[in-house]
């Protein structure tokens, strides 16, 4: 069997959420690869919060499941909303940009309003309804390129092979990111692998980062890690920065922009 990584990870981690374990030797034959193979994909499977190493395999580990879209949609919405604002004032005219999946960054797809000549690439389906809208009513101009890839109807996204095979094309000037967590030990994390998998090459296209992140989201774990803390360079939150985080060589190079009720 001839797999790509992502896609053997992916079926790990179906098989541990079905049978609550897995055997390196198992997998190994099952997929046709060395030990070795499979031990370094449950080493960073296990880094990403997604398992528990045990001797001779993995076993599941468990993290609160995110709720679909709709339901996010009206949480902290105000937050959300000044947030995104903020973070719209980042982008200059002709900036190529690209956007991933969640409320918040929906928010931000509503600000980006007056914009020129933007080229705004998006794994998300809402997000591209907005732009499209907003090209349609003159209320921005540019290019939107919908990243294609297999759809998730409850998170509203695509993401896949298809949807990585598309960012390693382009160089991209910004990459916007909402996030299920992000804390200094544990990095900026998200619910869905799958989702994760595309957010990591959306930073790694781009020249710089921007996180999106209201309050609820500082300081917590999602399911799956997309990258460390010092990959980031600016985070947009409703609060200011954690005092415990001020002096940690991790973030001396992070500029942290309070978006408060005076934006």
């Amino acid at each position: 069997m001839s797999v790509s990584s992502v896609e053997r990870k992916k079926k790990i981690i179906d098989e541990i959420n079905r049978t609550g374990k897995v055997k390196v030797v198992d997998l190994a034959g099952f997929f046709q690869v060395s030990t070795e193979t499979i031990r370094r994909d449950l080493d960073g499977l296990e880094e990403s919060g997604l398992l528990k190493r045990v001797y001779g395999g993995a076993i599941k580990t468990t993290y609160k499941i995110e709720p679909p879209f709709s339901q996010r949609a009206g949480v902290h919405l105000q937050e959300k909303i000044r947030i995104g604002h903020k973070a719209a004032a980042l982008v200059s005219d002709g900036d190529a940009i690209v956007i991933d999946v969640g409320t918040t960054t929906l928010e931000f797809a509503r600000a980006l309003k007056q914009k020129k000549e933007l080229t705004i690439f998006t794994n998300s389906i809402p997000v591209a309804s907005v732009i499209m809208e907003a090209l349609n009513n003159h209320e921005l101009t540019g290019e939107l390129i919908l990243l294609g890839g297999s759809v998730n109807p409850t998170q509203r996204s695509t993401s896949g092979p298809l949807t990585i095979s598309v960012l390693h094309q382009f160089h991209i000037d910004k990459a916007f990111i909402s996030v299920g967590g992000i804390s200094l030990k544990n990095g900026v994390s998200d619910y869905d692998l799958d989702e994760s998998y595309v957010s990591k090459e959306m930073i790694e296209a781009s020249n710089d980062t921007i996180v999106l992140a209201d309050h609820s989201k500082i300081g917590n774990q999602a399911f799956s890690k997309i990258c460390s803390i010092d990959k980031i360079d600016v985070i947009v939150s409703d609060q200011v920065m954690p005092e415990s985080w001020c002096h940690d060589p991790a973030v001396k190079a992070l500029k942290w922009i309070v978006a408060d009720e005076n934006c």
